[in-house]
C-alpha cells in the first residue's frame, strides 16, 4: 500500500496526452519554434496555466548511456526523443493531462481531476452479446472517424525543412492512429539512401520497455475511444488465451471468422471484412490495413503515409510449427511468473532468466533461455495467427492485437504484484536505444518516461477482472452483465409484463363472470327440481318419505 501511495503521488507531476503529432503543433509555426505548447479551451491559455492546470517548460532528455545495439547517433529522429520536432511541451501539474493540460490523467475524472475512478477491464468471452457488440461497434467507428486532435509525421524532420517550411502532417482516422504509431516506434532507421537502413532497433520491443510502452499505449487507447464514443465506462477486453487450441475470438459475432471463399481473409459476414483505411486510394472495401509494406518504405527511404494497402490477412492455426510449438499453457504463465529478475545481461532478445524477454516471447518459459528462431508467449499468439498481425509494424493493424495485448499487460501486474520489485530493477543505462529508465516514449506528446510506469495498474485507474477477489470477480464476471442486460431491455420487460398483467386480469374477469352465470343456472335447475317434487311431499307422508330420498 505504501508503494502504492508512493506511485500515485509520483504520478502527480506526469501528465497524459493521446499521443503523435497535436494538430495545433502541426504546422511552421510548432516546427520553427519547436514549442509544443497549446491553449487551453478553457482559460484562452498556453497549457491552462490561468487556470494551474499546466505550463510550458523545457523537454530535458536522459544522458544516460544505452547499448551497443545501435551503434549511429543524429541519423534518427526518435533519437532523444522529441528534441527533433520540440524542445518546450507542456508539464501538466496535479492530476491534469493531456497535449493542452485540458484533460484528466489516467484514473482521475471530474471537472478538477479529483475523482478516483478504477474501471475493470474484462474477459471478452464473459461479456454479453451487447457488450460485444458494442465494443465491435466502437472499433468500426474509431476505423471510419477522422482523428480531431490528432495527426500523423509522412516525412522526416529533415524533409520538413530546417525552419519547417514544409510541414508535412496527414489526417487519419482513430483506429489506423494508434496502428501508424505502432509503426512508427518499430521501424527501422533510415541511413541515407534507398534500401539503406539499420533493422537492429526498435523503441518498444525487445527489451525493456515493451512492457510500459505497450501499458500507456493501451492506456491512450482506452481514452480515445472514451471521448469518441462519450461511453467513459469503457475498457479493452481481453482475451486470455491460456490452454486455447485454436482462435476462440475468431468468429463472426466477435474479431471476424475465417472466410469461407479465402482461408487468408476475414468472413464477408463481418464487419472487419468492410473496413477501409483512413486514405484508400479507391472506394474498394478491400483497402483494409496500412504501413505494411516494409521493404517498400526502406527501398523508398519513406514513411508510412497511412494509404490502404491492402485486406485485413488472418489464417490462424496455419504458420510455421517450427517456430511456434503450440500456444501459451496455463503452465507457461506460472513458470514466466516465478522468475524474479524483470532483465538480465545484454538486457536486450538474448537475455536469460529475464522476466520480460520471456514473457515477450524471445525464451523459454520452461527453461528461461534465449531460443533464437523459436517464438513463445506473447510471440507465439502473433505468429499463431499468420496474416497481418504477424509483422510487427504492421500487427495492430488486427482489432485482435488490443484482446491479446490487454491480457500480456495483466501478466505484467501479476508480476508486479507477486514480486514488488523497486525501481531501481529497471534498467537506468545500457539498454537498447529508447529502453532505458528516462528515456521518453516514443511517439507520445507530452512525455512518458519508461520507468514511471514500470508500476502497479492500480496507480493508473483501471484492474482486471480475474485478478479481483472472489466476490468482486462475481459481480463483475456475472451479476454486472446480467444486470447490464436487463437494464439494456427494462423497457421491453416492463412493456411484456404490463401486457401479460392485463391478459392475466382479462381472464381472471371472464372466469369469474363464468363462475356467476354457472351459479345462476345451478340455482335455477335446483329451484325448479324441488318445485316438481313438493306436490309429492305433501299428498302421501309414506310415498314422500321415499321420494325425497330418492330426490335427494
Amino acid at each position: 500500500m505504501r508503494r502504492l501511495y508512493a506511485s500515485v503521488l509520483l504520478l502527480q507531476v506526469l501528465g497524459t496526452c493521446v499521443c503523435q503529432f497535436p494538430r495545433p503543433c502541426a504546422n511552421s509555426e510548432g516546427l520553427r519554434t519547436r514549442e509544443c505548447c497549446p491553449v487551453w479551451d478553457g482559460d484562452d491559455s498556453a497549457c491552462g496555466a490561468l487556470s494551474g492546470h499546466g505550463f510550458c517548460a523545457e523537454v530535458e532528455v536522459s544522458d544516460e548511456p544505452h547499448g551497443p545495439q545501435y551503434p549511429h547517433s543524429g541519423i534518427d529522429d526518435r533519437e532523444r526523443w522529441p528534441l527533433a520536432f520540440f524542445t518546450r511541451t507542456c508539464r501538466c501539474a496535479g492530476n491534469y493531462g493531456g497535449f493542452n493540460c485540458g484533460e484528466c490523467r489516467f484514473g482521475y475524472w471530474g471537472p478538477n481531476c479529483a475523482e478516483y475512478r478504477e474501471s475493470v477491464r474484462r474477459n471478452i468471452l464473459t461479456l454479453s452479446v451487447a457488450e460485444q457488440q458494442k465494443f465491435i461497434s466502437y472499433l468500426n467507428l474509431a476505423k471510419n472517424t477522422i482523428s480531431p486532435d490528432y495527426v500523423i509525421a509522412t516525412a522526416t524532420r529533415q524533409e520538413m525543412g530546417e525552419n519547417g517550411e514544409n510541414p508535412m502532417f496527414s489526417d487519419i482516422n482513430t483506429y489506423d492512429l494508434f496502428v501508424w504509431m505502432h509503426y512508427y516506434v518499430s521501424r527501422d532507421a533510415f541511413l541515407g539512401g534507398p534500401g539503406n537502413v539499420w533493422r537492429d532497433i526498435d523503441f518498444a520491443h525487445e527489451a525493456s520497455a515493451f512492457l510500459p510502452w505497450h501499458r500507456v499505449y493501451l492506456l491512450h487507447w482506452e481514452n480515445e475511444i472514451r471521448k469518441l464514443t462519450g461511453d467513459f465506462n469503457f475498457t479493452i477486453p481481453y482475451w486470455d488465451w491460456r490452454d486455447a487450441q485454436a482462435c476462440d475470438v475468431c468468429t463472426d459475432a466477435l474479431m471476424g471468422g475465417r472466410s469461407p471463399f479465402n482461408p487468408n481473409l476475414i468472413s464477408p459476414a463481418s464487419v472487419f471484412s468492410l473496413w477501409k483505411a483512413s486514405l484508400s486510394a479507391c472506394v474498394c472495401a478491400d483497402q483494409h490495413v496500412i504501413c505494411t509494406l516494409l521493404e517498400e518504405y526502406n527501398s523508398r527511404e519513406a514513411l508510412c503515409n497511412a494509404t490502404g494497402e491492402g485486406p485485413l490477412l488472418r489464417n490462424p492455426g496455419n504458420h510455421d510449427p517450427t517456430r511456434v510449438l503450440r500456444l501459451p499453457t496455463t503452465a507457461d504463465v506460472e513458470s514466466t511468473l516465478r522468475l524474479t529478475e524483470y532483465e538480465t545481461g545484454p538486457l536486450d532478445r538474448f537475455s536469460n532468466n529475464s522476466f520480460r524477454n520471456v514473457l515477450e516471447g524471445f525464451a523459454s518459459p520452461e527453461t528461461g533461455m534465449a531460443v533464437p528462431g523459436q517464438s513463445t508467449m506473447h510471440n507465439a499468439l502473433h505468429v499463431f495467427m499468420n496474416g497481418s498481425m504477424s509483422s510487427v509494424q504492421g500487427s495492430a493493424n488486427d482489432p485482435i492485437f488490443l484482446l491479446h495485448h490487454a491480457f500480456i499487460d495483466s501478466i505484467f501486474e501479476r508480476w508486479l504484484r507477486t514480486h514488488q520489485p523497486p525501481r531501481t530493477h529497471y534498467p537506468r543505462a545500457n539498454a537498447p536505444i529508447g529502453h532505458n529508465d528516462g528515456y521518453y516514449m516514443v511517439p507520445f506528446l507530452p512525455l512518458y518516461r519508461n520507468g514511471d510506469y514500470f508500476l502497479s495498474n492500480k496507480a493508473l485507474g483501471y484492474e482486471y477482472a480475474y485478478l479481483l477477489d472472489p466476490g468482486q470477480r462475481f459481480m463483475q464476471e456475472f451479476l454486472t452483465p446480467y444486470l447490464q442486460q436487463a437494464q439494456e431491455i427494462w423497457q421491453w420487460l416492463l412493456g411484456a409484463g404490463i401486457f401479460g398483467a392485463l391478459i392475466a386480469a382479462l381472464i381472471a374477469v371472464l372466469a369469474i363472470a363464468m363462475r356467476r352465470k354457472w351459479k345462476r343456472n345451478w340455482r335455477r335447475k335446483r329451484a325448479s327440481s324441488f318445485g316438481e317434487k313438493e306436490p309429492l311431499l305433501q299428498s302421501s307422508s309414506k310415498e314422500g318419505s321415499s321420494s325425497y330420498q330418492t330426490t335427494l
